[in-house]
């Protein structure tokens, strides 16, 4: 199927053969105006006394953060002719993680690495941090990220395998709750090859592994 244009949500419409795939989230537009208020009254509701200078733009900075953090920039899902027949591992670690839990709105941090086995194109090793931020950015729990990024990468770019391995801390387990500050949350997602191939599957972690002690 060739496709211009894929939300978050799946929807598609269809392009011409050569052009870019452009991959946007949505087109709905954050309504700051009504973001302001609404932190106004949370944070009033709350106790925090905001007549202090330091304090009167907190609600509409808070209103812009939020919106900010919801929003993945669009981009371009460049890809090219595999010329060269490369059929081993493509991976990009440590790429930044930056999204938000969505049962208290309290951010969660950490890095991913995406590997995947060509076939007949392989991407633009920058669209793979591209796609990372395209379900990061938005209310989110890490296994559905992770299940995500992998899902995406299997469906758009038809590799022979996917891995995603996010590793995260949460605000909401470090600083509330439990207050475990400096623990790791690991998940993975594979698909394919990667998922099939014992002698694969091994190879992939074996290189995450050794960056780790690297």
């Amino acid at each position: 199927m060739s496709i211009e244009r894929i939300t978050a949500s799946g929807d598609a419409e269809s392009r011409r053969p050569g052009t870019p795939l452009r991959v946007v989230h949505s087109t709905a537009q954050p309504d700051l105006v009504a973001a302001e208020r609404a932190a106004f009254t949370f944070l009033m509701a709350l106790g925090v006394e905001l007549d202090p200078e330091s304090l009167a733009a907190t609600p509409g900075r808070m209103a812009r953060a939020y919106a900010e953090m919801f929003t993945p920039r669009p981009f371009d899902l460049t890809t090219f002719p595999n010329e060269a027949g490369y059929d081993e591992l493509i991976i990009a670690r440590s790429i930044p993680v930056q999204s938000v839990c969505e049962h208290h709105l309290l951010p969660f941090v950490g890095v991913a690495h995406v590997g995947y086995l060509p076939g007949d194109r392989i991407l633009g090793l920058s669209k793979l941090a591209r796609v990372v931020e395209l379900f990061a950015r938005r209310p989110q729990v890490q296994e559905r990220l992770t299940q995500q990024v992998a899902d995406w990468l299997q469906d758009n770019v038809s590799p022979r395998g996917v891995a995603v391995v996010v590793e995260a801390e949460h605000l909401c387990m470090s600083l509330r709750g439990v207050r475990a500050p400096d623990t790791s949350t690991v998940t993975s997602a594979l698909h394919g090859h990667l998922r099939d191939d014992a002698s694969a599957r091994a190879e992939f972690f074996s290189l995450l592994h050794r960056h780790r002690k690297d």
